[in-house]
């Protein structure tokens, strides 16, 4: 009974790769199956442009995901820390699920939406039960938000929550529970009908307007498609199933391939620069941007992102973000991007260049006054050097001045000595030839005065001529 019910259910889903036309639509949603951590998207525009149909054909395409066996938040077995208090104390068993639109309406009451806990049962046999919401419903599946700019804001605040942490809290008469709630946001609304609040605006990644199909023979494929598939369901979607085999594939390798992406520096400082331009708040629109720009390189099957691939991440996450100010014009806007930081680059090069100039002549200038400094050192010690020989000789040149005769008074006064120890030599011959009596100590002791005598005035008057002593 309830596989007939799926079966049912899925023949009443249009294949997505046979909408025509609203590229913009079905880029966002697969940008969004690619990394959920775009933020979702919000779509702006008239009703009856293929949006709902849009969004449920896209998770009827999706393939099956891997959920624990009986939780009632569709945790992931291969993701403990996001997972319940239920999956993450017990043995569990796995199974798989498709993923599905969850559908919040806009009269739905907060416990409808947050979830409740059972008191009764809370009461009675001492357990906390949980009664859960529709944030429940919607963990690791798509949520789907109609008129998104009429909702109550308390619910408005609850979204907010969700979005910002992935995490629902339940909280009633002092029980509190917690699960995980991370979904894809998709929001429509009609501006004529009012603006969506800024704070859950800015949590939405893809912002972008869609509007009626103009194209006669567009229009004419919508009618034909349509009716043939209202006949014959499951004969319609055979026509296309290569088209969605061949579409699931490149989602699931872009997948795998997105960890793989890198981006270079100037493309992000492109982002910047762009988002700066364009006057958003915060940083959410760069990242946006980011996140946006490696999903559309690995949609492609590239490991880099490309000029290419910002530009069609601009156009989606810029392209309507500012209420009143169309962003559309993506090509222009990195032009004039890189013409800024080329300018701002080639400045900063001129800058360098001159300060390396700077460098330069006040290196050469030490490097001159250095070379100055060590001469006039040179010269310095060149003069003290002179006139320290030129007074050496000056003093040489007194000395001899004064004393002409040192050297003669020198050899005579060695000439007086011999004389003087000659004439010793013979009184003491004298004396020992046998003088004596009083006679002989008069001439001993007169021989001693004059040598007293001749020794005083030779240490004493060094300088006197020896003749005329």
């Amino acid at each position: 009974m309830a596989k007939n019910q799926g079966e049912l259910m899925n023949n009443l889903i249009f294949p997505f790769t046979a909408i025509v036309g609203q590229e913009k639509i079905k880029k966002s949603l697969i940008l969004n199956a690619i990394n959920p951590g775009i933020g979702g998207v919000l779509i702006k525009g008239d009703k009856g442009t293929g949006k709902t149909t849009a969004v449920r054909a896209l998770a009827d395409l999706l393939p099956l995901i891997a959920v624990v066996k009986g939780c009632l938040f569709n945790c992931d077995p291969h993701d403990q820390d996001s997972a319940c208090e239920l999956c993450r104390s017990k043995n569990i068993e796995i199974e798989e699920k498709k993923m599905k639109v969850v559908e919040l309406p806009l009269g739905s009451t907060e416990d409808r939406v947050v979830g409740s806990i059972d008191i009764k049962q809370a009461l009675k046999e001492g357990i906390t039960v949980l009664e859960p919401g529709i944030l429940a419903d919607a963990n690791r599946n798509i949520l789907y938000v109609d008129e998104i700019n009429l909702l109550d804001d308390h619910l408005v605040d609850v979204l907010l929550d969700a979005a910002a942490y992935g995490v629902n809290n339940v909280e009633r008469e002092g029980i509190s529970i917690s699960h995980p709630s991370r979904f894809i946001l998709v929001g429509t609304m009609n501006p004529a009908e009012g603006e969506l609040r800024p704070q859950l605006a800015d949590r939405i990644g893809l912002h972008i307007t869609v509007t009626s199909i103009m194209d006669i023979k567009d229009r004419v494929s919508i009618m034909d498609r349509r009716e043939q598939f209202e006949k014959d369901p499951k004969a319609f979607k055979k026509q296309f199933e290569n088209d969605q085999k061949l579409l699931l594939e490149k989602i699931v390798s872009a997948r795998k391939l997105l960890s793989q992406v890198t981006i270079d520096n100037d493309l992000m400082e492109l982002i910047a620069r762009i988002c700066l331009e364009a006057g958003v708040d915060g940083h959410r629109a760069d990242i946006a941007v980011l996140k946006t720009s490696k999903a559309v390189a690995a949609y492609h099957g590239r490991q880099k992102v490309e000029e290419k691939d910002l530009e069609e991440a601009l156009e989606l996450v810029l392209g309507d973000r500012i209420p009143g100010k169309s962003q559309n014009n993506a090509c222009q806007q990195m032009e004039k991007a890189k013409s800024d930081m080329e300018k701002e680059r080639e400045k900063e090069r001129q800058d360098l260049e001159k300060k390396n100039e700077q460098q330069e002549e006040n290196s050469e200038e030490e490097m001159d006054e250095s070379t100055e400094n060590e001469e006039e050192s040179s010269d310095s010690s060149t003069k003290v050097q002179n006139s320290f020989e030129e007074s050496s000789e000056e003093n040489n040149d007194a000395d001899e001045s004064q004393n002409p005769e040192n050297k003669p008074q020198d050899e005579n006064n060695n000439e007086s000595e011999d004389s003087q120890s000659s004439d010793e030599e013979s009184s003491l011959q004298e004396v020992e030839s046998g003088s004596s009596g009083i006679d002989g100590d008069k001439e001993e002791q007169k021989l001693y005065s004059i040598n007293k005598t001749e020794n005083t005035v030779d240490s004493d008057d060094v300088g006197i001529d020896i003749k005329n002593f």
